[in-house]
């Protein structure tokens, strides 16, 4: 089994760029979880462990395109109808089962393997019966129609790459090859804890000052969309020996930590101390907003993720670190998600040196072009204009200002929460 690294990612002094802190993560994670052999109907969402190369030629054999009539195309009248005796039927799993002959046409459905000899077909729409004979038009190329051997895969093709992420379309790519399993790698085991004196259960009865446990649900719900065995432990206290023992207790026994709160530089801030004491921090601090505290560190050979304790801030960091961390840990290769690029619809000023990830809903532009409306506040404290949001704006840490009109970069949810 890969471990982590003891000396990657040291760094400190100024905030660290977000691109510095995904390409150190990129580099030194690897897959934490074995192989295992799982079926097709239970591999969806999974990460292949090795390659998938092809056994058969996909389709197996040259077959029609459509319903008709198969023919030889030297058999027809360049200028005009031909009028053919139908000698045959081959259909779906039941071919002619015999060469065909010349000067006669082969009636025909799509997916039915082509006949010996025929290398055209014709679409009914364009034939007329008579009888026992077909009538079919002019005009038709050579070779219409017919769907070759391995058109889609040939045998030895690699038609899916180790660390994919399994999609309904690459199942059923599986199964046109062949195959009844594949290799993936094991689930991740994750933990989940929230920190924080103030921090109530849903449910119970709120003191002054309280408030209930948010973080804890959006992050178990994340987590669980990308197919971990995901654990619940819970609500830790603003207590430095509480928090140590829980986490390295929870090392031992999971694949990473994801903590929520208690990483900034308050006095009852204990997360980051209980990591440095019992293991290692390697960031700490971003050049983000929201979401600057961002503590990646490890006890063992186990990373730990402390993300914020706002709410707003602790699912954004969510997307844009602890989700490529849990990927490439649990063996995928690609962990940047897709954007795409749209236009604001309002001005925008923002501080030099970060990166401002805005939330926003899109609508489509008269010229039918993607356009990004802010969707309500975007304070690291606010939660409901996540839900209400579309996806996140990108606002690269060199911008200070934005007329509306001007194009950014997009981050849609669908991309990093499914």
């Amino acid at each position: 089994m890969a471990q982590l690294s003891d000396d990657c990612f040291a760094h400190g002094g100024a905030l660290m760029p977000l691109a510095d802190a995904l390409a150190l993560l990129d580099e030194k994670l690897q897959p934490v979880r074995d192989p295992e052999t799982v079926s097709l109907a239970r591999a969806a969402g999974r990460i292949l462990a090795e390659d998938v190369v092809a056994g058969v030629d996909v389709p197996p054999h040259d077959n029609s395109a459509v319903d008709g009539y198969a023919v030889f195309f030297d058999d027809l009248d360049p200028d005009g109808e031909t009028r053919l005796p139908v000698s045959g039927r081959a259909a779906a799993g039941h071919p002619l089962g015999q060469p065909a002959r010349r000067g006669a046409a082969v009636r025909i459905f799509t997916g039915a393997p082509m006949p010996d000899g025929p290398d055209t077909v014709m679409m009914q729409e364009d034939c007329r019966e008579d009888g026992d004979h077909v009538v079919v038009a002019a005009g038709i190329k050579r070779g219409a129609n017919r769907r070759s051997a391995g058109e889609d895969v040939k045998r030895g093709d690699t038609v899916l790459r180790r660390g994919r992420r399994l999609q309904p379309q690459d199942l059923g790519l599986a199964a046109a090859v062949g195959r009844t399993g594949v290799a993936a790698y094991q689930p991740l085991r994750v933990a989940v804890f929230s920190t924080g004196d103030e921090v109530r259960e849903p449910g119970q009865k709120l003191p002054d000052g309280a408030i209930y446990d948010a973080n804890r649900y959006s992050l178990l719900a994340a987590v669980s969309r990308f197919g971990c065995l995901v654990d619940d432990l819970g609500i830790l206290p603003d207590d430095a020996g509480t928090i140590r023992r829980a986490l390295t207790d929870a090392a031992a026994s999971h694949d990473l930590l994801l903590t929520s709160g208690g990483v900034s530089v308050g006095d009852e801030d204990h997360v980051k101390a209980a990591v440095e004491a019992s293991g290692s921090m390697h960031f700490w601090r971003l050049a983000i907003k929201p979401g600057r505290p961002v503590a990646m560190g490890q006890i063992g050979s186990t990373p730990i993720v402390g993300l914020p304790g706002n709410p707003g801030a602790a699912l954004v960091t969510f997307l844009l670190v602890a989700r490529p961390i849990l990927l490439r840990l649990a063996g995928a290769t690609e962990t940047a998600p897709h954007r795409f690029q749209v236009k604001l619809d309002f001005d925008y000023t923002k501080k030099a040196g970060r990166r401002e990830f805005v939330r926003a809903t899109l609508k489509t532009g008269r010229d039918g072009t993607p356009v990004a409306v802010k969707r309500g506040r975007s304070g690291a404290g606010i939660l409901s204009s996540m839900v209400d949001a579309d996806g996140l704006l990108d606002l690269g840490a060199d911008l200070t200002y934005l007329e509306s009109g001007s194009t950014v970069d997009f981050l849609p949810f669908s991309e990093v929460l499914t």
